[in-house]
């Protein structure tokens, strides 16, 4: 699965997984988006360089972001700065941590304070109907016209509130795998 990565990125998941793994950071290992999903995600943000992630987690979405593109920033909201964050963050080169910002904050009030020109939303959060809408809501003046707007778990019976925040919006998209995707028009 992971020979749909780019290199640099599939490099970086065996080395987090293996520290993972070491450190016994079993949610770190469950929570990371799948080699699959990530695979996606990565071909959806394809040329765009102002990425903005919903729900850090472990982090390894966010970095994997900045390894896919060397211009591209991505800022990571989270109200929990999760464990082993900043070691998984170790792992990768300085040019690339310098691309990735962590925000401890929640998702929808991060977006006030935000310059705006965001290209890719990747929503990975609370899974939860009222938050999601509330999210999208914010975000939603800080789209560049054209932006992708993705979010993660769509479908999954654990997470069903992802879906009807979708529904309640009237957004028209792509599901693939465990993502929904939709431009902003």
């Amino acid at each position: 699965m992971r020979r749909r990565l780019p290199f640099p990125v599939a490099r970086f998941h065996r080395r987090a997984r293996r520290l993972a793994r070491d450190t016994g950071h079993t949610w770190g290992l469950e929570a990371a988006t799948t080699p699959v999903d990530l695979a996606h995600l990565l071909r959806l943000a394809r040329g765009r360089r102002a990425v903005v992630e919903l729900g850090t987690g472990p982090g390894w979405t966010a970095i994997s972001l900045a390894l896919a593109d060397p211009a591209r920033r991505v800022t990571s909201f989270d109200p929990v700065v999760h464990e082993h964050r900043d070691a998984y963050l170790a792992l990768v080169p300085a040019a690339t941590r310098e691309r990735v910002r962590f925000v401890r904050g929640e998702g929808a009030a991060g977006a006030a304070d935000h310059p705006g020109g965001v290209e890719l939303l990747f929503v990975d959060s609370t899974h939860e109907r009222a938050a999601t809408v509330a999210e999208l809501r914010a975000w939603e003046p800080r789209l560049a016209p054209g932006a992708t707007v993705v979010l993660h778990d769509y479908g999954h019976p654990d997470f069903p509130g992802v879906a009807e925040a979708a529904r309640e919006l009237g957004l028209d998209g792509t599901v693939t795998g465990g993502m929904f995707s939709a431009v902003r028009r």
